[in-house]
């Protein structure tokens, strides 16, 4: 948008939801809609400005898991992720089977059934979101790993790590990490999380 709506200012259609709310095909319709626009339960979400700690966090753990992820995977940051027909978030970091991203780059989302984990750093304006119902969606649309970021002290951050239950679609924590993020799964993984004060 070009600058803040006035009462002379008509509201664009896409304000308003169509009856049984959006579906995940209408973010790649809707046009002139704000960058990082969600999907969640049928309804736009939009993002507010992020910290410089949102920033350097995901700077650090980008970084970190292409030194460690395998070839047959890929990390894409802040891409959208088509859970259901209501559901289109935009995890902060995915990590992908290398089949879904395509040479020429040209996809504005992934499916759910590509996605081998999925992480979010939590905002001050999402936290809700982050920390309850996108891990329930996330959980219920099958994505087998899933790590929640808070920020701990200074600028550290804490990692909470969740791997799926299959029987029962839920996540169950496995750990929480504050300087070192030391996985076997979904393949061995050593993160000094400390790395971030030099950032």
């Amino acid at each position: 948008m070009d600058g803040p709506l006035t009462a002379e200012a008509p509201l664009p259609d896409w304000v308003f939801p169509p009856p049984g709310g959006f579906t995940a095909d209408d973010l790649d319709r809707i046009p002139a809609l704000p960058r990082h626009t969600e999907l969640i339960d049928g309804s736009l979400v939009f993002s507010a400005p992020q910290t410089a700690f949102h920033s350097l966090v995901l700077c650090l753990l980008e970084t970190a898991l292409r030194q460690w992820t395998p070839k047959s995977l890929r990390v894409v940051r802040d891409m959208t992720v088509t859970l259901d027909r209501c559901n289109r978030p935009e995890p902060d970091l995915s990590l992908l089977r290398a089949e879904a991203v395509t040479a020429d780059a040209n996809e504005t989302g992934y499916d759910a059934a590509d996605a081998v984990l999925v992480v979010e750093a939590v905002s001050q304006d999402s936290q809700a979101r982050d920390r309850d119902r996108k891990p329930q969606l996330y959980a219920r649309a099958g994505i087998p790993h899933f790590w929640l970021v808070e920020k701990g002290e200074g600028r550290r951050p804490v990692v909470q790590v969740f791997e799926l239950n299959t029987v029962t679609r839920t996540y169950v924590p496995t750990g929480i990490h504050h300087d070192r993020l030391k996985l076997p799964v979904p393949f061995t993984i050593d993160i000094d999380l400390t790395e971030i004060d030099r950032l």
